[in-house]
């Protein structure tokens, strides 16, 4: 059943596989692409099996993906729970969230949880498996998350997003336990429609330079006065600016 819990659930259940040779591994021969760098494979396949392809792009390319989300207006530099996030340095030559890619599973105040592939123990965007790991919410490495158009709605930190239909704002921390039981049938059968009629308007993405960025989202510009308080460079809203 597709969802965010089922996302994050099938997910887990790939911490501890470990590619082979070359960056053999079955995520991007199961995606029909070759063995390569496959952090953005791992979170493609992990959509395909838990029945949430639609919701996510088909790239290898974090970058690609990324601005697949954006031109969406579902980018934000907020977390959410089963979101993609990006993540890259600011000046990285792949671009803003080019760099690595994976699922958030959880967050707190300052933290997130995610699950990667192509990863290590060491966070390493060249590694040998797939692993959880925790990193900075407030972090110059962690760039912006995408949020997919789950069926059952969103629970995430984006103070802009409050108040939308389907969504759930917890602003200091939520995982997999806050998610909504379940999700009534019209909202299913919007979500499904609505993600259908955008993947007629915008066929998936499989490679390549990324399309023109769009503005970016509205949800992404107000900071939440109940976030705790910036570390020094950084910003309240626990990235950074996604124009930078």
């Amino acid at each position: 059943m597709a969802g965010a819990r089922a996302m994050i659930d099938r997910a887990e259940g790939w911490v501890g596989y470990r590619e082979g040779p070359n960056n053999a591994n079955r995520f991007s021969s199961e995606m029909g692409r070759p063995a390569e760098s496959w952090c953005a494979d791992f979170v493609s396949a992990v959509a395909r099996e838990s029945g949430n392809g639609a919701l996510f792009p088909n790239t290898a390319s974090c970058s690609v993906g990324r601005a697949w989300f954006q031109r969406r207006g579902r980018l934000s530099v907020y977390p959410a729970v089963g979101a993609q996030v990006f993540f890259g340095e600011p000046g990285n030559p792949s671009g803003p969230g080019g760099e690595h890619t994976g699922i958030c599973t959880a967050y707190t105040a300052t933290t997130i949880t995610v699950v990667a592939g192509n990863t290590n123990d060491d966070g390493s965007p060249q590694g040998d498996g797939v692993y959880r790991r925790v990193y900075r919410r407030r972090s110059d490495y962690v760039e912006s998350y995408g949020y997919p158009a789950y069926p059952e709605g969103l629970v995430c930190a984006d103070p802009g997003w409050r108040g939308r239909p389907g969504v759930t704002y917890f602003g200091q921390e939520a995982s997999e336990d806050d998610l909504p039981a379940g999700s009534a049938p019209q909202r299913a059968a919007s979500a499904s429609a609505a993600s259908a009629a955008e993947e007629a308007a915008d066929a998936p993405d499989l490679g390549g330079a990324p399309a023109p960025e769009a503005a970016e989202p509205a949800g992404a510009a107000a900071p939440d006065p109940s976030e705790p308080t910036d570390l020094p460079g950084q910003r309240r809203d626990g990235s950074r600016d996604l124009t930078s």
